[in-house]
């Protein structure tokens, strides 16, 4: 049983739904099929996740918020402290890697019920609106 619909009334909250990776129709089912592959749909409602596309959208804001946090470490570290750069890469590693692989998955989660919430689609072109403005 799948079900197509995208009611956004059931109270479920698209932030909490997708950091602990739960369906954004009901919240109780798994969105997550694995550590980043999508279900195809709830075990629990039967909601479909093929509507779920987040394409590069998380990993663009890991890039960011992850390189802002270690590198802003760094810099505090090298201006207090002077370590050397073996103690750098130890500290800056590890925390890059467990920070984003942590990251990634909370952002994918929160965009897809996002998605879910909004009714987002793919931008599509009108067919009678491209014909020369009329």
């Amino acid at each position: 049983m799948t079900k197509h619909n995208h009611s956004t009334g059931n109270g479920v909250d698209p932030i909490k739904a997708g950091i602990l990776g739960r369906c954004p129709n009901c919240g109780e089912g798994k969105l997550f099929n694995g550590f980043l592959k999508v279900a195809k749909s709830c075990h629990v409602c039967g909601q479909d996740y093929s509507f779920a596309d987040s394409g590069d959208g998380p990993v663009v804001f890991v890039i960011l918020i992850i390189g802002f946090i270690v590198l802003g470490l760094a810099l505090w570290l090298e201006t207090n402290f002077q370590p050397p750069l073996w103690l750098h890469l130890i500290i800056s590693i590890p925390l890059a890697i467990v920070l984003s692989l942590v990251l990634v998955r909370w952002l994918k989660g929160v965009l897809i019920t996002l998605q879910f919430k909004h009714k987002a689609a793919s931008g599509q072109l009108d067919d009678k609106h491209t014909d020369n403005g009329q």
